[in-house]
């Protein structure tokens, strides 16, 4: 049971973090799950397989919100909240507003000012919240602009989520640390 604590989960792709997330949140018979990525459509069979995944590990009791509308869904929750993933949040705020070509200044205050709501929506939220990200910036630097534009912006985005938060746990290769307080 989380009770009313705020965890942000991370680590790289596949290193189990949503399975980490959802074992959580075991012990809740009802929780709002979140999934504030793209809809699988039927031309990217791999993404379809990820999400087919992800909602047959859920228990038929939790809830699912399909929206990117996290604010919305923290203030009004009476149970807890899962949202998987923050990158995934990210890529449909981008995406949404069409402004992977915009200059990255342009890009930052966009999202900046759609992260603020979820900020204060998380801090003032009564139930306990898992939230799970991607860790971005520990291998090459991507090639593309919209990668390097991708990486600076979820660095941001955890920074400022993991600050409003009670603990954040890193997950490597199925193991979780739990990091410290920052100094």
């Amino acid at each position: 049971m989380l009770g009313s604590a705020k965890v942000l989960v991370t680590g790289g792709v596949r290193s189990g973090k949503s399975t980490h997330a959802e074992r959580l949140l075991a012990g809740d018979v009802s929780v709002d799950y979140v999934a504030p990525g793209p809809v699988p459509t039927a031309d990217d069979a791999d993404w379809a397989a990820r999400v087919a995944a992800h909602r047959s590990r859920r228990p038929a009791s939790w809830t699912t919100h399909e929206t990117r509308d996290l604010a919305s869904v923290l203030g009004s929750a009476t149970a807890p909240v899962l949202i998987d993933c923050i990158g995934t949040w990210l890529t449909a705020v981008v995406d949404a507003a069409a402004l992977w070509e915009a200059p990255a200044d342009d890009v930052h205050a966009v999202v900046l000012g759609e992260l603020e709501p979820v900020v204060a929506a998380l801090v003032a939220a009564p139930v306990g919240v898992v939230l799970v990200t991607n860790e971005v910036g520990l291998g090459v630097v991507p090639a593309h602009r919209s990668g390097r534009l991708f990486r600076d912006l979820l660095g941001t985005v955890n920074q400022r989520l993991g600050a409003a938060c009670d603990e954040v746990h890193l997950v490597v290769a199925g193991r979780v640390l739990r990091l410290p307080d920052p100094l």
